[in-house]
């Protein structure tokens, strides 16, 4: 007979032990939680509300704001409530919520930016075909083919652990559900799934960033034959997007493309991968962005107008 689930609930360890540490986990994560938030739905209202950010770029990186508000939104609200609590519960259910929605907007960030490194290959190698390859039909599927792929990613990963048997301990090390230390609780044998798993987030990471590396390769190699100005400007939106792709997908490659086994840095390396590239990016994709820049400042200018009215 195999082993049946009698886990309804697990307990989670956090991030540290340490009620001074656990209160300044509190205070930190509050405040980079609550700028994500408003960093990235900023970044959103003003590429709908502005008429002169209605380039594919901005489409995608509108999209790739929303994933970025709501991957952290999965994990980090339930790890600032814990840091009041001695025993940290989640349920059986809420933990496999927790791991497909993880998955779920953070793989399709992983698909967002491959389509962003898409837009930038035909924007600058092939300019005068721009407008006709990237219409409003093809940057549609290639937004709901991102959300899409995200959906399959998570779905395969959260079916896979829901259906293994969990018969004691239930103690998690970790601040979240992530699959690792699932399948290590999980009183049957996990070689096969472990596989999947590498197969599905792994090679999925290393997949990307390789595409992702080469395409950007060919673009500089591109930028050659530019004019200077032209180089500036394209290096800037490359310089961007290069960096939300090693903040993005370094940590995953770390974390998912080993067998499946704990780490003592897992922890820290995930928390990384969740909190800093959402609070980053809408700073990485304004500061380097004259045209974002521009379009927030009337927007401010509007806002202020009608205060004063």
């Amino acid at each position: 007979m195999g082993a049946k689930n009698n886990v309804t609930e697990f307990v989670l360890f956090g991030l540290f032990q340490s009620k001074e540490m656990q209160r300044v986990c509190f205070v930190v994560f509050s405040l980079f939680h609550v700028l994500t938030v408003l960093g990235n739905l900023l970044v959103i209202i003003t590429i709908n509300a502005s008429k002169t950010l209605s380039a594919p770029m901005y489409f995608f990186l509108s999209h790739l704001s929303f994933a970025d508000m709501c991957y952290p939104s999965a994990t980090t609200p339930k790890m600032i409530a814990d840091t009041f609590v001695e025993r940290k519960i989640i349920s059986f259910n809420g933990c496999m919520t927790q791991l497909f929605s993880a998955h779920f907007f953070g793989g399709t960030e992983i698909f967002l930016l491959t389509a962003m490194a898409y837009d930038r290959y035909v924007a600058i190698c092939r300019p005068l075909h721009y407008t006709t390859i990237m219409d409003r039909r093809k940057c549609g599927l290639l937004a709901g083919a991102s959300w899409v792929a995200g959906f399959l990613h998570s779905i395969l990963q959260t079916l896979l652990t829901v259906q293994l048997p969990f018969c004691g301990p239930n103690e998690i090390d970790n601040f979240f559900c992530d699959v690792h230390p699932l399948l290590k609780l999980a009183c049957a044998d996990t070689y096969v799934v472990g596989l999947i798993v590498v197969a599905n987030s792994g090679m999925i990471s290393l997949v990307s960033f390789i595409i992702l590396i080469i395409s950007y390769v060919v673009i500089l190699l591109n930028l050659r034959s530019r004019s200077s100005e032209g180089r500036r400007k394209a290096l800037s939106t490359c310089g961007s997007h290069i960096i939300t792709v090693l903040l993005v997908l370094v940590p995953p490659m770390f974390m998912y493309i080993r067998p499946s086994t704990t780490l003592a840095a897992d922890k820290l390396v995930i928390l990384f991968n969740i909190v800093m590239p959402p609070l980053l990016n809408p700073l990485i994709y304004t500061l380097r962005n004259n045209e974002v820049k521009n379009a927030m400042r009337k927007l401010f200018r509007i806002h202020r107008s009608l205060g004063e009215k």
